[in-house]
């Protein structure tokens, strides 16, 4: 399985992320809920959606990483949401 992040992360319907990937060559994209970005760091005040994420780009990309590997990808997308974070 091959994976490459590659971006940009632009804001989605929801007010979440939306980072585009490849998986084996085909097109994936990685949802982020707007509830994710809020709970990635409990202790930070949440402001624009795309600065947040940039912030914690790495640990979310992780997660989306894992989930993928995991098998969760449908129809071409994946989605993160909060209970995906590490308790």
């Amino acid at each position: 399985m091959i994976i490459k992040f590659i971006g940009p992360a632009s804001l989605a319907q929801d007010g979440g992320i939306q980072y585009l990937a490849t998986l084996n060559g085909n097109p994936l994209v990685c949802h982020f809920s707007y509830e994710v970005l809020e709970d990635v760091d409990p202790g930070e005040i949440f402001g624009s959606a795309l600065e947040h994420f940039s912030k914690h780009k790495l640990k979310l990309l992780s997660i989306a990483e894992e989930k993928i590997l995991s098998g969760h990808v449908h129809a071409g997308q994946i989605q993160i949401f909060s209970n995906d974070l590490p308790q």
